[in-house]
């Protein structure tokens, strides 16, 4: 059930060198029954070998394992690797004893030494060697309780875990790290295996180095504690290859003997792939209709499995209800400084009548490479509507999950229907609707033309995976705006936008007309604010009366419960959030957020507000969580790390090397990026997954962050909300693995996050998307403000540096708050 298995999956794609036409099959090691394995894997003799993947958990819990147990006893006869919690499947059915490891190690590297056996070909061994790999487990194989047919063939080559940065050796991490890190380092002195034999090594009593893999004697069985699949480790694809290697001799040598064993015959990788199965064409990646039950059975699990839920890839079909849309557009060069830049464009424009159901995704933080554009509008034109949704009670409905949506249209008419099947696939169906015509948007250089502008609430992960939500938000888990009618700031080249989108038989050119007067009329006198210093380093949300949800002894007792989890290899890293709230009543919530974005201007910032609901949401985030362009190329950037700006030169650079070098946050970092290739690859093109920059350091007006980027070219055949659908939340609020994290993180959290750890940002008719990560927020909501914070709970954390760094990222929009009251 751990989702790292997806981007195994796709590495073990890369390391078939696509010799074969046939994908690998995830099944959920709670999906088939015993017959089941036992009809596909003897009768129909469907497949080759097995992986075992990663966790969470332990293998001596069945809710952990489900069948692999007894894949692993009864299988005696099939190519198995297991990895992580698969590599201690094999120990303990064998009869090892499964401990605590002497520490956790989640997010840290070590090299490895290993035997040279098939598994190990071509791969160096040892200190130095350039070996390295990455770590994600709590638990071990005790050595001494190891049986005699089990046989150990890696282990670390010193007790020492390494930081990211001890082992790098490039700036650029591609999907294939041992391309970048060391692929060119031969290997030498191997042991040589001959007829099957291999040369056990045995551990001292007095060595602290721990296997890290191992292997039946007689069987094709084979075990790696650490991640192959990871960006960090290095070789990690000619493991796979060479799996697959040992597959074939394995099969081979069976050959001639077939007719008379129990074994799969006909499952030789380089046998003709019958016409029953499923096969992909070397292009396109794309499954062929099913063909029989076989290829029915296989095909729905690999696409259940790949997609994350079993209804994501290429089942979202355009309602009946096309919509032919064309687009007006107007641009007035380097005009934006002219009139007193975005906040006085937006206060002229949008800011009257307390900006009652406006939008403004503000890039208040201007810096390259990081936001270059702002959108603002409001309620005005003929195709502008509001949606509202809540989620459900699970008591009140009598299908499992869905929600009630809320659509006022321009004229202020309301209807509401129930969404049995959720708001994410409304809004799909919503946006592939749309017809357009792309000439109409040549020549602009940003992807949001139009469409729908708003928010995701954390809970909307209960139609992303998650069996459901403990706590119910107190703010609809999701609003938009549909956006006919918008205004662009391009703050690199100073230039200004007007947009209009309309029906295809549908003038309107009057609100590009007044719009473009009110530019022109707007007074030189509204100049741009000046940035102001904001000292935010020793004050604490509680002087300016905020009350938080849990006192500093209660997180601090969360901490302690996080870490027993991650020892128990429960999870690698759990994000811990809780709230701060004010009772502030009625307030100038335009004026709250105009000086949040000056005090701590961000790239990613937001104005909303959703006047029916009493809802205000103010938003300095510095965090990119996933973007779409026109190219079909998807990006994540999430943040993992955060230390206080100093308050002299000398101070402030030395906290920036503290946080560079620090092996916890380049740990939290590390884990981080792997979830999201994982959630990448789910819906990108095989092999276009890559990190482009790994564990960067960026600075802001209040903090330095730590962040990575991940991108990766869509396929085809998925929507965008696929896109969504597929890494909601972002990964670096809910920790890894994922789902098992968020089921976690919803017992030792007291409420509902709400928008908080949620996202902001659009949909654009013309099927792209951006979206932040909602943190450094007010949510100003019937008269109280809320600030969510919180910090990733991994193996190395401190339970009150925890605490003080929850706190630290509570300062700034707490201090906004209590400066502007």
């Amino acid at each position: 059930w751990d989702l790292k298995v997806l981007k195994m999956l796709l590495q073990l794609r890369r390391g078939n060198h696509r010799a074969i036409e046939v994908p690998p099959v995830v099944v959920q090691n709670d999906e088939w029954t015993w017959k089941d394995v036992c009809h596909y894997l003897y009768e129909e003799n469907a497949f080759d070998n097995i992986v075992i993947s990663p966790g969470p958990g332990s293998p001596t819990c069945s809710a952990d394992v489900g069948i692999c147990l007894r894949l692993l006893l009864e299988c005696r006869d099939i190519p198995i690797l297991g990895v992580c919690l698969g590599h201690q499947a094999l120990g303990y059915v064998h009869g090892a004893q499964v401990v605590h490891a002497s520490e956790p190690v989640h997010g840290r590297l070590s090299e490895i030494q290993h035997n040279g056996c098939q598994l190990f070909h071509d791969i160096p061994s040892g200190r130095t060697s350039g070996f390295k790999v990455v770590r994600y487990h709590s638990l071990v194989i005790d050595p001494e309780s190891l049986p005699e047919e089990l046989i150990p063939i890696a282990w670390t080559s010193s007790s020492d875990a390494l930081s990211f940065l001890e082992t790098r050796k490039s700036n650029t991490i591609s999907d294939d790290c041992e391309s970048q890190i060391g692929c060119s380092r031969s290997a030498k002195s191997f042991l040589e295996c001959e007829n099957g034999s291999r040369r056990p090594f045995v551990l001292s009593d007095k060595s602290k180095r721990v296997i890290m893999g191992i292997m039946h004697s007689s069987r094709p069985h084979y075990g790696l504690q650490f991640h192959p699949e990871s960006v960090a480790t290095h070789y990690g694809r000619q493991i796979f290859s060479n799996f697959r290697k040992i597959t074939e001799d394995y099969w081979l040598r069976l050959r001639p003997y077939t007719a008379r064993m129990q074994v799969p015959c006909a499952s030789q990788l380089f046998r003709e792939v019958p016409r029953s199965r499923h096969i992909v064409n070397n292009a396109g990646d794309q499954l062929y209709r099913k063909a029989s039950q076989i290829s029915q059975l296989t095909h729905n699990a690999y696409k259940k499995s790949y997609s994350g839920v079993s209804n994501m890839v290429n089942i979202s079909h355009p309602s009946t209800d096309v919509r032919f849309l064309r687009l007006e557009w107007r641009k007035f060069d380097h005009l934006a400084s002219q009139v007193g830049g975005a906040q006085s464009i937006f206060c002229e424009l949008f800011g009257h009548h307390k900006a009652e159901n406006t939008f403004w995704l503000d890039s208040s933080s201007i810096e390259k490479k990081r936001a270059r554009f702002s959108f603002m509008g409001g309620k005005g034109g003929s195709l502008w509507k509001q949606l509202t949704y809540r989620l459900s009670d699970q008591s009140d409905m009598t299908f499992k999950g869905g929600g009630y949506l809320l659509i006022e249209d321009a004229h202020g008419s309301t209807k509401s229907k129930c969404l049995e099947e959720g708001f994410l696939d409304f809004l799909n169906k919503e946006l592939l609707s749309f017809r357009y015509e792309e000439k109409d948007y040549e020549g602009l250089p940003f992807d949001f033309h139009g469409g729908y502008i708003g928010y995701l609430g954390y809970n909307l992960k209960a139609e992303c995976g998650v069996v459901s939500n403990r706590h119910k938000s107190r703010s609809p888990d999701a609003c938009f705006f549909f956006a006919d009618n918008l205004l662009v700031v391009d703050h690199y080249n100073d230039d200004v936008y007007i947009l209009c989108l309309r029906e295809e038989c549908t003038a309107m050119t009057s609100w590009l007309d007044s719009t473009e007067e009110k530019l022109f009329s707007l007074k030189l006198s509204a100049i741009r604010l000046e940035e102001q210093n904001f000292q935010v380093a020793n004050f604490s949300p509680f002087e300016a009366g905020f009350r938080a949800e849990k006192s500093r002894e209660q997180y601090m007792e969360d901490v302690e419960k996080s870490l027993r989890y991650i020892k128990d290899g429960e999870s690698y890293e759990l994000c811990l959030t809780t709230q701060i709230r004010k009772s502030i009543g009625e307030i100038d919530s335009l004026g709250l957020y105009l000086h949040l974005r000056q005090k701590n201007p961000a790239p990613y910032a937001a104005w909303l507000n959703f006047s029916k609901e009493n809802l205000c949401v103010c938003c300095s985030s510095p965090e990119r969580f996933l973007r779409l362009d026109r190219n079909g190329t998807l990006e994540a950037k999430p943040i993992k790390g955060t230390v206080a700006r100093g308050e002299t030169v000398e101070d402030d650079e030395q906290r920036k090397l503290q946080l560079q070098y620090s092996e916890k946050d380049q740990a939290e970092n590390l884990m981080i990026v792997d979830l999201l290739r994982n959630d990448l690859g789910r819906v990108c093109e095989p092999g276009s997954v890559h990190v482009p920059h790994l564990m960067d350091v960026e600075s802001y007006a209040t903090v330095h962050t730590m962040v990575s980027t991940i991108r990766g070219k869509k396929k085809s055949e998925v929507s965008v909300v696929d896109c969504v659908r597929a890494a909601f939340p972002g990964g670096s609020m809910t920790g890894a693995p994922k789902l098992r994290s968020m089921e976690l993180l919803d017992c030792l959290e007291s409420s509902s996050r709400g928008i908080y750890s949620g996202s902001i940002g659009f949909f654009s008719y013309n099927q792209t998307f951006d979206l932040n990560i909602v943190i450094r927020t007010v949510v100003v909501h019937e008269g109280e403000a809320s600030i969510g914070a919180g910090g990733a709970i991994v193996a190395l954390s401190n339970p009150e540096a925890e605490y003080e760094e929850m706190i630290l990222k509570t300062r700034a929009p707490a201090k906004a708050v209590m400066e502007f009251l």
